[in-house]
């Protein structure tokens, strides 16, 4: 499906750890030095926990292969320290969003430091004029925008995200609720993951649905063990925007027990949306980023 399919990629997928949330470090080494892949590519859309790049990607570059992390979520994490670093840890590539975990306008970086210069000009061209048509220069403009804020704010912007997945992650399974991986500490990035039935139960999706009443928005995710993306039995919950602005770990405590109204005890998802309202009312001011002054004329 998707890019993969129109490109005619033949795609195998990593051996998974359930209990870890991440590839199965021996099991997908070994699958690599026998598929002998051309691209061996890591990243994931439930990002829990850091890749066990080094281990992979030694396996990879014994076949001859090109080491491409996709840090899409968790852009931001890496640039602020607070994740692993993947062209340290052996990636040939690392591609991300900058508009997810990094705090800036709709697009993507795609990030080098090989000195393959053969490989440098493959990606250039990839890009441009590969999947890229225009330069969209008001991107540009914002992107400039959110590099310079995120090196003078990234480092704790990426920290309080951290801090407050996992004190939510630790409030939601208090009130109740599976939260995935907690023996690992729920999280190491700004997501976490609940599961609210049945594999494949659709049970993911009317949760959301019943969020969504009560005013608050989540993403139905399918989690190991589902196989159907529209009946998924998960929640994936992110605490970017919370922490921009301006909550911390004790609002996360807040936030897990609008979710237990809305979801454990039933209460009627107008009443838990007003609360959420005026809850909300209280953090309107985006943080970690210039004040309009004369030292920044124009913002």
């Amino acid at each position: 499906m998707g890019a993969v399919g129109l490109r005619g990629l033949n795609l195998v997928t990593y051996p998974w750890d359930e209990e870890r949330m991440e590839p199965d470090i021996d099991a997908a080494a070994s699958l690599i030095r026998n598929e002998e892949p051309t691209v061996a590519l890591f990243g994931q859309s439930v990002f829990l926990f850091p890749t066990p790049l080094e281990e992979l990607a030694q396996a990879a570059h014994e076949v001859g292969a090109t080491v491409m992390y996709d840090a899409a979520h968790v852009m931001g994490l890496v640039a602020g320290g607070q994740f692993q670093d993947p062209l340290r840890e052996g990636a040939d590539v690392m591609t991300g969003s900058s508009h997810k975990t990094f705090p800036g306008p709709q697009g993507g970086f795609v990030l080098s430091d090989s000195d393959d210069e053969k490989l440098h000009r493959r990606l250039n061209s990839g890009i441009f004029p590969g999947v890229c048509s225009s330069y969209h220069l008001h991107h540009v403009a914002g992107k400039t925008i959110a590099l310079s804020e995120f090196e003078e704010f990234g480092d704790s912007y990426a920290r309080d995200i951290v801090t407050n997945a996992r004190a939510l992650g630790s409030a939601l399974s208090s009130e109740g609720f599976d939260v995935l991986a907690e023996e690992r500490g729920f999280t190491a990035s700004h997501q976490v993951v609940t599961r609210h039935g049945e594999i494949d139960s659709g049970s993911g999706r009317d949760a959301a649905a019943t969020l969504e009443e009560a005013g608050i928005i989540t993403n139905m995710n399918m989690l190991p063990g589902d196989t159907k993306a529209m009946t998924p039995s998960g929640l994936r919950l992110g605490t970017p925007e919370l922490t921009r602005v301006g909550m911390g770990a004790d609002e996360m405590q807040d936030v897990a027990r609008f979710f237990a109204r809305a979801l454990l005890e039933g209460d009627d998802p107008a009443s838990v949306k007003s609360d959420v309202k005026e809850f909300k009312s209280e953090f309107q001011t985006v943080q970690y980023c210039f004040e309009p002054g004369p030292a920044y004329p124009g913002l």
